[in-house]
């Protein structure tokens, strides 16, 4: 049974919170309470007393009923019950307490002039039986200073929550984007176009392409133009799990699922791809028992916890990759083939460097400029041996292996050019075992050029490092001379000038 304490005690617990909170429809309610149980207004006089807020609380005709210590101290009324009986407006300047009684509309976050200051306040009607039976105001900010504050805190939390969206962002999203596929040829931006256009939509889509062709470039790229580009880019590379562990990898598992467990259970690569993207690399090396599990996933769009009893909704976007030919491990049996339909919605294939040749200076170029950021190094040129050689050879590890070569011979340089001997042995090797036209001209023109370095050096030692001197035992202009000292990435302390 509800006593007349508990009562009181419950009102006056909802009157706090819905003060507090500026909920205006708890507050009515409360208010309403009051009056059903027959309560006067007065009964709460010493807990309105005790708020530090400032209240004022008005009947029908506006008339004061009750006012709490603090805004009468604001006020500058000695005896809070002296107001009472009195217009609001004969209370509080500026009040509008009898227009919202008037209006029965609530007015939250008003600016009124009291006593030559600016507060900030709400004023809400008390409705019963489809009537206005009184008002309650609160100053919600007696120093508008205080709301300053607030706000600058509160720019400050949400500088701090976008600098962590951003960050959580930066470690789970997508880190590359269309722009970072370099090539001009029509193969490739054939290739482009089609992953853009795909990228707008959920449908699962299959990227086929050698080792090194930049697979997961183009899913990195097709997550960040898609709508789900705020969501996370989870990356599973099947052919690096084992066995055993993929299952709990891929959904998960609960609290005290199997020995080992870790305690409180652990999200899988599904659950924490939900509203982003889930790339699957290296499809091909999938264990066929898992393809069954995951084509349920693909199929009804939802999955279960190892050691749970709950479905839940798979809210991912798949992409699959693999370098393996799918349709020949089908024909032996070893990749299921209603797998491999649910994951063929959409086939991207990534053309091999050896097909676009055209491509091949520009990725070199793009690859030494990212490698000087990484490296400290400065190199600017390819000598035109190297790339007759780059645009000779087949790459059978494309990109990746153009990168491995350049890295190498990067580090070993001396200047700004990458010369033929810079790069390793094998690459050198396939030229010597496969001449060319053009190679025949590219290695008489290597041997011209460090005749011409040698010379150069030798000219600088004997004139002890005078550029001036060293040009006219050279019998070139001290310009051209600086030139090919450039070119060569001749370092020889200078002497003279």
């Amino acid at each position: 049974m509800l006593t007349q304490t508990n009562l009181e005690t419950r009102l006056f617990h909802d009157i706090l919170q819905s003060i507090y909170n500026g909920d205006i429809s708890v507050l009515e309610q409360t208010i309403l309470k009051l009056h059903t149980a027959e309560q006067k207004l007065g009964d709460f006089e010493n807990i309105f007393k005790l708020l530090y807020d400032g209240i004022i609380v008005v009947d029908n005709e506006g008339m004061v009923t009750m006012l709490s210590d603090s805004y009468a101290d604001f006020l500058g009324i000695e005896e809070p019950d002296s107001a009472i009986g009195r217009h609001c407006t004969e209370v509080v300047e500026n009040s509008r307490m009898h227009i919202v009684i008037r209006t029965g509309q609530a007015e939250i976050g008003h600016i009124q002039r009291v006593n030559g200051q600016d507060i900030m306040v709400m004023r809400v009607p008390v409705v019963r039986d489809d009537k206005v039976v009184g008002a309650v105001g609160k100053v919600m900010f007696q120093n508008l200073q205080e709301l300053k504050v607030l706000g600058e805190r509160l720019n400050t939390m949400e500088t701090k929550l976008n600098y962590y969206r951003q960050e959580l962002k930066r470690v789970q999203g997508a880190k590359y984007s269309f722009d970072n596929i370099v090539g001009n040829s029509e193969k490739i931006r054939e290739v482009k176009n089609l992953a853009g256009k795909v990228a707008k939509s959920r449908s699962t889509i299959l990227i086929m392409g050698e080792s090194g062709t930049g697979k997961e470039l183009f899913a990195h790229a097709i997550h960040h133009s898609s709508s789900r580009c705020d969501g996370p880019f989870i990356r599973l590379n099947c052919a690096a799990i084992p066995i055993e562990l993929m299952e709990s990898e891929l959904f998960g598992y609960e609290d005290g699922a199997f020995t080992g467990a870790r305690k409180g259970g652990k999200p899988g690569k599904i659950e924490l791809a939900a509203g982003g993207t889930l790339f699957l690399d290296e499809i091909g090396d999938m264990p066929l028992e898992m393809q069954v599990k995951l084509l349920r996933v693909l199929q009804e769009k939802e999955y279960e916890r190892i050691g749970g009893t709950r479905l839940s909704e798979a809210d991912v976007r798949f992409i699959a990759a693999t370098n393996r030919n799918l349709q020949e491990m089908i024909a032996e049996g070893k990749f299921r083939e209603d797998f491999y339909y649910r994951l063929n919605v959409f086939t991207i294939e990534i053309p091999p460097l050896r097909d676009r040749e055209e491509d091949i200076a520009t990725a070199a170029y793009y690859l030494v400029g990212k490698l000087n950021q990484e490296l400290g190094t400065c190199i600017s040129t390819l000598d035109d041996c190297v790339l007759a050689l780059f645009q000779s050879y087949r790459w059978p590890g494309n990109i990746r292996e153009m990168e491995n070569v350049l890295e190498r011979s990067m580090n070993i340089a001396e200047g700004t050019v990458i010369r033929l001997e810079h790069l390793p042995l094998y690459l050198k090797n396939v030229q010597n075992k496969e001449p060319r036209v053009s190679a025949s001209v590219c290695t008489l023109q290597e041997e011209v050029e460090r005749a011409e370095r040698r010379a150069i050096i030798s000219a600088l030692q004997k004139t002890s490092g005078n550029k001036q001197k060293a040009a006219e035992l050279l019998g070139v202009h001290r310009a051209s001379l600086y030139r090919k000292i450039e070119k060569y990435g001749i370092d020889i302390p200078e002497l003279g000038s």
